[in-house]
């Protein structure tokens, strides 16, 4: 029996057809508005499997902008750039570039900071094969990268939660690729930063850090989360920043709420911290 003709060109179109994939793998119906109640759960639900699956048993979240370098690319930076200034000094659009790239100088040692902690806490708790404040960031650049930088150096692993945006965020090289994660939506994410979460510490950033470091000291305050050691790394810069005695003065919020928080500035002050909240967690110990 002859086949019909242009059945072939059917068949094609058939199997070619939008309608005729299977649903999970039709990327166009995932993607519809009244699909987005399954996106939020899938978000929810494959970084919480791996987690188990890698044996993750609790994290330390690190937070800080993306803009700090590490001191070897911030100071070659603000070199090239006063090479440039001398060569033009009435240029004040490449002045004020210089001034930016100055403090990209002081800023570094937040970088270092970050790597350091890092390392430390993950050298401690990461040995003979056990998984306890594992370092998760946000997987992007600057205070993020300093931070998987530190575990990686310790021959440790460490969590990235990236994020799709309209300038695409780049993952740092140094988390582990097997919890390396990218999200669409930012409340799945900042859900998972916490799900584990022994401590949470803050170096100086922009809006992102602030709005970070204030969803947890709101969750804590009100009782939506358990308590953990709140971190802030930079004095100086936490004091100017956020004027925690003018909220407490005009009433916004009570003495006790100051207790949410510790302001330091080197990174063996971060493990002091974290230790006294958990009252003294030693290598062999489970985290509180």
């Amino acid at each position: 029996m002859k086949p019909e003709s242009g059945s072939a060109e059917r068949l094609r179109a058939i199997l070619e057809s939008p309608t005729y994939r299977l649903a999970y793998e039709d990327a166009d119906l995932l993607g519809q508005d009244e699909l987005r109640p399954l996106r939020l759960q899938l978000e929810l639900l494959k970084p919480e499997r791996t987690l188990h699956a890698q044996g993750i048993r609790s994290t330390v979240v690190v937070f800080g902008s993306a803009r700090v370098s590490d001191a070897d690319t911030a100071a070659a930076r603000f070199g090239a750039l006063e090479q440039r200034a001398l060569a033009a000094p009435g240029d004040a659009g490449l002045q004020q570039e210089l001034a930016r790239a100055r403090r990209r100088v002081e800023q570094a040692r937040h970088y270092e900071q970050a790597r350091r902690f890092a390392s430390l806490i993950s050298t401690r708790f990461q040995q003979q094969g056990r998984a306890d404040f594992v370092v998760v960031t946000g997987g992007g650049s600057g205070i993020m990268a300093a931070a998987n930088r530190g575990a990686f150096e310790a021959g440790a692993r460490s969590i990235g939660l990236n994020i799709t945006l309209p300038h695409e965020q780049v993952p740092n090289p140094y988390m582990s690729p097997e919890l390396a994660f990218r999200f669409h939506y930012f409340a799945l994410r900042k859900m998972h930063f916490l799900l584990h979460a022994k401590g949470l510490v803050t170096f100086p950033g922009g809006y992102g850090t602030l709005d970070e470091l204030f969803e947890v000291l709101t969750l804590i305050q009100t009782g939506k989360m358990q308590r953990i050691p709140v971190v802030l790394v930079g004095r100086a810069f936490w004091q100017r920043a956020v004027d925690f005695d003018l909220l407490l003065d005009e009433g916004y919020i009570s003495p006790s709420d100051l207790d949410l928080f510790t302001c330091v500035d080197e990174a063996e002050e971060i493990v002091s911290a974290l230790e006294r909240f958990h009252g003294g967690v030693e290598a062999g110990d489970a985290p509180a």
